[in-house]
């Protein structure tokens, strides 16, 4: 065959394709994503039809879920009907509730390794599905762990069938002799591999993207794995791809089946032959049929959304609410949190102790765009979100710092390499079998003697908060830029006058043998708690210099005021201080508040309120077995902005993100525009992790927490011993054994700030623009006298009191 070459029109195409995939993090940096971030260009419910349409995936409910919701009256006739309004639904009732005992038969679509499988004794022979994820994520698992057992080039594809040219026991496993002789006969260069299918297989341009798409969903987790690396170079402000080159080794199996079964079995293929190109003709028409059936389910989305967001409102719609004011007298205590919905329980109790404590929600990396190189380390992690890239490094500095790197040096030495060996690619089982005696010693002693808490040589800080060297490229910041920096912080918080003692509260989790132990940290923090930063922020606020520039620039900070850096640990609700012992008042403060926050979680953790609860949550942190240490941000329904005493006499049931703004203090709405286009983002994507890794474990959840085995020390995990990578949140994060922890709910966000401010903004950034317009979540605007009103598609609409869900 003569080489062949991509036009400029399927370039385009396929690399398309691979601008679907939404980046997973690595274990160690874990943070919620979109799964469908890249999709936001298009309506939420034409991308639900088509990953439908293509992977039989389910962005919404099952019909049972909805019969329930209904069953109990969490959705009413009239969320029906508001619904069924605001979606131009041209059914009655009766018709919804039909669809609910109806499944559409509906047809989907099938790649190439779909039709042989179902010509395929599956209860004798290995799947090609299975055995092809497999292949291929194992290849992936070897190349990408640190100290990979593949030599990597820059060649994904090329490095893949160099490994599987040398790999024998693919043709024994799937009983096909031949079938090496179709691999070798494939190309060396991944652009002509990909010619030579679209030739062979009858590929239209207009075809190509969709089934590009398909194919790389069948590995979506090395997909993401690959998203990520791409979306880390583009922070750098480069441009490195290589999803084009796994769609080209997904593709090129389907193209070695193609041939093999072409050459040896003539009669039997052409069957399947015959519907595959008729397949590539009905796309179009497939699509629409799932739209189409999707329809009713969508209502019953929507009404459930409606029934949350009218009892929200409804909440903040009480005079308490809109008529609140910030207390004029000095407060005795501030105590500024991360928004993270887990905040807001220990703020309400923190606040109930004392009438002159208060507190505010921050994003939780506090502004300070870190990346922490430990001293004494050689690795460097992100303190921020992954949005954003770090413009500051900071390290311990001075004689404690380089003490601590010492230490940390000489631990890394006894340690890791054990560590190594047992979280590589394929050794989770085979060093437990070769180390069995030792690995006995340890399970024993973790269930019976826990140890007090997780020490890792690179990450542990001092008690203290000694000084921190804070450097841009390879020189320390000046003392304007430090100013700069706690200026813009300030400002971003809203604080204008200041109590004697101001907490910085960061936030972390604690468990044990969980790989997942990343996703309960700080998001915002890059999967990291939040230790550090507050630590920085603290010594910079108390840095007597720093201050007296600060005062110039309007900043009142008085001369008894003094800035704590603590962290909440969200599984046990203790409140540590760093560099700090607390006096009694507030030390007994934060022990009342520990003990109502945990008497508020209690019945969800299924643990009673006693005296014992303390005892027996701090047990379950340390418990190696316990697979459901707190439940996260299991809950999430809503993102409010706005001033702390719009709030705080509300219960809002540890479900609702909290960022405290005053549009009257944000002169050019800079602070307005950055909470929309960073922390509101953040959010959403919390939001639809959640959602999807319950409406979809199987591919967008990462399955069973008891089987997972951690891939290349971080990359993620497999459930068992192989298969595809597994992204996103474990059944137990979510589920209780008995009923879902978390309710698929989109996002709504609630703004104290005027129209034109917020309509501005929306319309100078497009990514915020397209969630809104294209449902990704809801956007409203909190007016005066308790109003409330919607926000899109360039138009303001007004909540009725009907849609309010008003008394």
């Amino acid at each position: 065959m003569s080489q062949l070459t991509l036009t400029t029109q399927q370039q385009q195409a396929l690399i398309a394709a691979g601008q679907r995939i939404a980046p997973s993090w690595p274990l160690d940096q874990m943070i919620a994503v979109n799964p469908w971030w890249e999709m936001r260009d298009q309506p939420l419910q034409q991308v639900a039809a088509k990953l439908s349409a293509l992977t039989s995936t389910n962005v919404l409910m099952p019909s049972e879920y909805y019969a329930s919701l209904w069953q109990r009256s969490s959705i009413s006739s009239q969320h029906l009907s508001q619904a069924a309004a605001e979606l131009h639904y041209r059914g009655s009732e009766a018709s919804l509730l039909k669809a609910l005992q109806q499944t559409p038969e509906l047809n989907h679509w099938h790649n190439i390794s779909d039709w042989l499988d179902a010509g395929r004794d599956q209860q004798h022979e290995v799947a090609w599905r299975d055995e092809i994820t497999h292949q291929i994520s194992q290849f992936c698992a070897a190349r990408y762990q640190d100290d990979g057992a593949v030599p990597a080039s820059d060649n994904l594809y090329r490095d893949w069938l160099n490994v599987t040219l040398k790999d024998r026991g693919i043709a024994i496993l799937m009983a096909s002799s031949d079938l090496m002789d179709a691999f070798k006969a494939l190309p060396q260069d991944y652009e002509q591999l990909l010619a030579e299918a679209i030739q062979v297989l009858q590929l239209d341009d207009d075809i190509l993207s969709d089934y590009g798409h398909a194919l790389l969903l069948d590995i979506n987790g090395w997909a993401s794995w690959l998203a990520y690396e791409r979306w880390q170079t583009r922070l750098d402000d480069e441009e490195q791809d290589d999803l084009p080159q796994l769609l080209a080794i997904r593709l090129a199996w389907e193209l070695v089946l193609w041939r093999y079964h072409t050459e040896r079995q003539p009669q039997q293929v052409r069957q399947w032959q015959h519907q595959w190109r008729q397949q590539l003709t009905l796309l179009p028409t497939l699509l629409q049929q799932h739209q189409q059936a999707l329809e009713p389910m969508w209502v019953w989305q929507r009404a459930a959304e409606l029934a949350y967001q009218q009892h929200l409102q409804q909440q903040l719609q009480q005079p308490q609410s809109w008529q609140a004011r910030e207390h004029r007298e000095r407060p005795v205590v501030q105590a500024a949190f991360c928004i993270d919905v887990r905040s807001e329980v220990i703020r309400r109790a923190l606040e109930a102790q004392h009438n002159g404590i208060e507190t505010l929600g921050f994003a939780g990396f506090f502004g300070l765009p870190l990346e922490y190189a430990p001293a004494g380390g050689h690795s460097v992690r992100p303190q921020l979100p992954g949005l954003l890239r770090a413009a500051i490094r900071v390290t311990e500095a001075g004689p404690d710092g380089q003490a601590l790197g010492e230490r940390r040096q000489q631990a890394q030495v006894g340690g890791l390499r054990f560590q190594q060996w047992g979280s590589s690619a394929s050794s989770s089982f085979s060093m437990v079998e070769s180390a069995g005696w030792w690995s006995l010693f340890k399970l024993l002693k973790n269930s019976f003697w826990p140890a007090a808490g997780d020490y890792h040589a690179l990450n542990a800080l001092e008690p203290g908060n000694g000084p921190w060297l804070l450097s841009k490229g390879e020189r320390p910041l000046t003392l304007a830029e430090k100013v700069e920096l706690a200026h813009g912080i300030l400002g971003a918080m809203g604080l204008t006058r200041f109590a004697p003692t101001v907490l910085l509260v960061g936030h972390g989790s604690h468990s044990r043998n969980n790989p997942h132990a990343a996703g309960l940290d700080c998001g915002a923090c890059g999967g990291q708690t939040g230790e550090v930063n507050v630590r920085v922020l603290a010594r910079l606020l108390n840095d007597q210099t720093i201050r007296i520039e600060l005062r110039q620039l309007g900043h009142d900070i008085g001369d008894d005021v003094v800035f704590i850096a603590a962290l909440h640990n969200t599984t046990t609700d203790d409140i540590t201080l760093f560099d700090a012992t607390a006096e009694a008042d507030l030390a007994g403060w934060l022990q009342a508040a520990k003990q109502q926050a945990q008497q508020e979680r209690a019945q969800a953790l299924g643990l009673n309120n006693d005296a014992q609860l303390d005892a027996n949550i701090r047990q379950r942190s340390q418990d190696w077995s316990e697979v459901r240490p707190e439940w996260g941000l299991a809950g999430n329904g809503a993102f409010i902005v706005a001033p702390r005493a719009r709030t705080r006499a509300l219960d809002l049931q540890g479900r609702v993100f909290l960022h405290d703004y005053h549009w009257q203090q944000d002169q050019d709405f800079s602070v307005l525009e950055l909470i929309m286009t960073a922390p509101m983002v953040v959010t959403h994507w919390i939001n639809m992790q959640y959602n999807a890794s319950v409406t979809d474990n199987l591919k967008y959840g990462s399955g069973n927490k008891v089987l997972h085995n951690v891939v290349g020390g971080h990359l993620g995990v497999f459930e068992g011993n192989g298969g595809d990578l597994r992204i996103g949140l474990s059944l137990q994060s979510l589920h209780d054994g008995q009923q879902w922890m978390h309710q698929p709910l989109r996002i709504s966000v609630y703004i104290d700030a005027p129209r034109d401010a917020i309509a501005d903004i929306v319309q100078r950034h497009q990514h915020v623009r397209q969630l809104i317009d294209n449902d990704w979540l809801f956007l409203f605007r909190l007016g005066e006298h308790g109003s409330v009103e919607r926000y899109y598609q360039q138009q303001w609409l007004a909540q009725t009191e009907q849609q309010r869900g008003a008394a």
